[in-house]
């Protein structure tokens, strides 16, 4: 029986997942079998830390506004700035509050008050 001379594509297979994982150690990137083992779990790893990221995001956001909004003079808690903002129906998320926390503490404070005078005339 003669003997096959295989194909390329196999190696042009094999080439593309080393490429991926070239930045790994060891065997993970040397062998074929325990580089498509490494790739799938990377994979599944970024796939879960988005999810996770977004979550972190948030909670650094709301530290933040809240921070600022207890520390100087203006005694209101976040839970019921964000309430109240949803209340008198400003759009603003806490991205964006997080943001104007950050920069400029006047006008985060110039809106809660605002908020807060809007609540005591409505009653």
């Amino acid at each position: 029986m003669t003997r096959i001379r295989r194909g390329y594509i196999a190696r042009r297979r094999r080439t593309k997942i080393r490429l991926f994982a070239s930045s790994f150690r060891g065997a993970h990137s040397r062998l074929t079998r325990t580089i498509t083992q490494q790739k799938i779990r990377a994979l599944v790893s970024a796939h879960r830390d988005r999810d996770r990221q977004k979550r972190t995001f948030r909670r650094l956001w709301i530290t933040r506004i809240n921070a600022v909004i207890r520390e100087e003079g203006v005694f209101y808690s976040y839970s019921r700035l964000i309430h109240d903002l949803y209340k008198s129906r400003v759009l603003l998320n806490r991205k964006i509050l997080a943001q104007i926390a950050i920069l400029n503490k006047k006008s985060l404070y110039m809106i809660s008050n605002e908020i807060i005078k809007n609540k005591i005339s409505r009653f």
